[in-house]
């Protein structure tokens, strides 16, 4: 088990007062540990291993050219949105042989991202349908690669996604890239809550 080497960031404020769950899901390589290393105001718990001639057979490697260690558990971090608010980041493993394990990451989450390479959206299929099973509220963010762009509709179109579902394009790479990935998701779950609030209200 490793953990990421990260600059020294700001510790958790006396004033948080509002904790959130936050899963990162999607396919295997979409940039799903770079995205919690990138934005965590912590130095983010990896656990990483390399991977060996043994995983060859079992995962499929070709997208993911260059690849040398893959997720087998989860990634964790943190990161501060402002004074009060505070989300918990937990990376999932992308390999199909992994996911028995994202039905407990899901436990307790508030809301979700799934991260997509655009080259081979197939690979974000099931993450969607599991939280879609879940009844998960998540956005999906579209992590640019450097390959050919497709278009909003395009991304939309292939995923089966519905048009009050958020998508935004990202590079996990950076730290505010991500962080505005994770305001998209916020500001998703606040409007879902404020719509709910509202047809609960009997006036």
């Amino acid at each position: 088990m490793a953990t990421a080497g990260a600059e020294a960031r700001p510790p958790l404020l006396s004033t948080a007062a509002q904790g959130l769950k936050i899963v990162v899901v999607g396919g295997f390589g979409v940039g799903k540990t770079t995205m919690v290393r990138a934005v965590s105001d912590i130095r983010p718990l990896n656990t990483e291993e390399t991977m060996t001639r043994a995983g060859e057979g079992v995962d499929d490697l070709s997208a993911v050219q260059g690849k040398t260690t893959t997720t087998i558990a989860f990634d964790f971090g943190r990161i501060s949105l402002n004074d009060e608010t505070v989300l918990y980041l937990f990376g999932a493993p992308g390999q199909e042989r992994f996911w028995f394990l994202w039905d407990r990451l899901f436990s307790g989450t508030l809301g979700a991202v799934v991260l997509v390479d655009t080259r081979r959206l197939e690979d974000s299929w099931y993450a969607i349908d599991r939280l879609e099973a879940h009844g998960t509220p998540f956005i999906v963010a579209s992590n640019d690669f450097g390959g050919p762009r497709h278009t909003a509709e395009q991304v939309r179109e292939a995923l089966d996604l519905p048009a009050e579902i958020p998508l935004v394009e990202c590079d996990a790479r950076s730290r505010e890239s991500s962080k505005d990935v994770l305001l998209a998701l916020v500001h998703h779950l606040y409007a879902l809550s404020t719509a709910r609030s509202a047809s609960e209200d009997p006036l």
